[in-house]
């Protein structure tokens, strides 16, 4: 197949593109800066989502389109908020493809929560609604916490267990998640590439039948799967099961009812080297559930789930190639 991978630079583009090099598709990527994309072999075309520059013609005679930009980290003074930037890049490469004729768009995005989302799965529902309205039969893929050594989310929970002699809690630690294996969301984002999924009318009609089990997404625009690990944890639990796996003991406070969630993601980024535009939407994520509560992408996907602990120490040895864990 012909396929497009947006942002290569990143952690799962990267991942991603090489892999299906390796599986002999023809890919193109497409990034902001192409000199900073570390792909051998891979054709890279240099654009911008936000502006629409580039678009078209790295569109041009692709298959599947994956979008796998986001927009958090800090950016010039005066410039749009990230749900805006992250709107308007979907809208372009939505109408990119769609005039294009590019036949999927595979997305990966977040969970959809109970209640109000926080801005950031907020922005991640509405440009999962885009993609999938552009181009019938698109598949997004609704993960949590992605296990893996270039995770951001990961390796600032490995900062936080490294540097601090005790896990100061907050309210979110009760709070729910199901992360999942970087090893099983790359198998599942080349899976969806062309997989048999029900038609998004025979899935509208699925949805009018009691009892149904579907997800919530925009009516017949797609399909929507969690991609969910094969284990639900608090967060206080994944901390726990991370600093066991590093070999080190970690006593844990729990702050009362209290978020602080201004505070300490602030605080957070210091601790991690990581930053604060991005922790603070990050950890506004952890004040709810983050459960599975549509169609399960390890089952329409046919694929095998790695368990929580083999996944955190996969991700472990692969931080330790490339620098030493300081606690372990």
């Amino acid at each position: 197949m012909r396929l497009l991978v947006t942002g290569v630079s990143g952690y799962v583009g990267s991942l991603l593109a090489t892999r299906l090099l390796a599986d002999g598709h023809e890919v193109r990527g497409f990034a902001r800066s192409p000199a900073r994309v570390r792909v051998p072999g891979l054709e890279v075309r240099a654009g911008d989502a936000v502006t629409g520059a580039g678009l078209t013609e790295a569109m041009d005679g692709i298959e599947v389109a994956y979008f796998l930009i986001h927009a958090m980290e800090a950016v010039a003074a005066g410039a749009d908020p990230f749900p805006a930037r992250e709107a308007e890049a979907a809208r372009r490469f939505a109408d990119a493809a769609a005039r294009a004729g590019v036949r999927r768009i595979v997305y990966l995005g977040g969970p959809v929560p109970p209640g109000t989302p926080s801005p950031h799965l907020e922005s991640r529902l509405a440009v999962e609604r885009a993609l999938l309205a552009a181009v019938p039969g698109s598949v997004a893929l609704r993960a949590s916490i992605v296990i893996g050594a270039r995770s951001r989310s990961f390796a600032l929970l490995v900062r936080l267990i490294e540097r601090l002699p005790v896990l100061a809690l907050p309210a979110w630690r009760d709070n729910r998640t199901a992360p999942i294996d970087e090893r099983d969301v790359l198998r599942m984002l080349v899976a969806a590439a062309d997989a048999r999924l029900p038609s998004p009318a025979a899935r509208t009609r699925i949805a009018s039948v009691p009892g149904a089990r579907t997800p919530p997404s925009a009516a017949g625009a797609g399909h929507t799967l969690d991609a969910a690990g094969p284990e639900i944890v608090t967060y206080g639990e994944l901390l726990h099961r991370i600093a066991e796996l590093m070999l080190v003991d970690r006593a844990a406070v729990p702050l009362g009812p209290l978020s602080l969630t201004p505070v300490a993601s602030v605080l957070a980024a210091a601790l991690a080297d990581e930053d604060p535009a991005l922790v603070r939407p990050l950890m506004e994520s952890l004040e709810t559930d983050l459960l599975p509560n549509g169609d399960s992408a390890a089952e329409a996907l046919s694929v095998r789930l790695h368990p929580l602990d083999a996944a955190i120490e996969h991700a472990l040895g692969d931080w330790e190639r490339s620098q030493p864990l300081a606690a372990r």
